[in-house]
């Protein structure tokens, strides 16, 4: 598949199958990640990878709405960085997330980003510090999200290029 249309592929799913996602497969995925750009070549990224069904289900409630599908993914993969390295550290994880996302659309399996910077649960408790707890971060490490993967349980459509609104482009 060439890189058109993996970017026209890449959908987010929140439906998964049960079926595990391989070592070689979250190899690959976690190598895109490592591959990344980043400002001033820093790399103070930390991916965790969970995939006790516990830890998933916990993960799933940091927030009151949009985190559900993580309890059901094979993996997910909490991108993480040391804010105290660079001041583009929320960049340079968001660039390693969603070149994992690439890789993991290009393995045939499906996910989807789970915001977790600036957002929190119901009672106000930062989504961010709930996650840092449940894995034992340390107080410099900042989450930025979480992507939930698996084997996609649902078939979505490819982008659609008739709906992309080339009005805010600018030449």
């Amino acid at each position: 598949m060439d890189f058109k249309d993996l970017v026209q592929k890449r959908r987010s799913i929140r439906k998964f199958t049960d079926e595990r996602v391989t070592d070689e497969q979250l190899r690959l995925i976690l190598r895109a990640g490592l591959m990344a750009p980043t400002g001033h070549g820093q790399r103070g990224w930390q991916f965790v990878v969970v995939d006790d069904p516990q830890k998933l289900q916990a993960i799933a409630q940091c927030r009151p709405a949009g985190s559900d599908f993580v309890k059901d993914a094979a993996v997910a993969i909490v991108v993480c960085y040391d804010a105290s390295a660079t001041d583009v550290w929320v960049e340079d994880a968001s660039i390693a997330a969603v070149t994992m996302q690439y890789q993991t659309t290009d393995l045939g399996l499906g996910s989807c980003w789970c915001q977790v910077r600036l957002r929190g649960n119901a009672e106000g408790v930062s989504a961010s510090e709930t996650i840092k707890q449940l894995l034992g971060l340390a107080d410099n490490i900042e989450v930025e999200c979480v992507l939930g993967i698996g084997h996609p349980a649902i078939e979505r459509k490819l982008q659609d290029e008739e709906k992309l609104n080339w009005d805010c482009v600018k030449r």
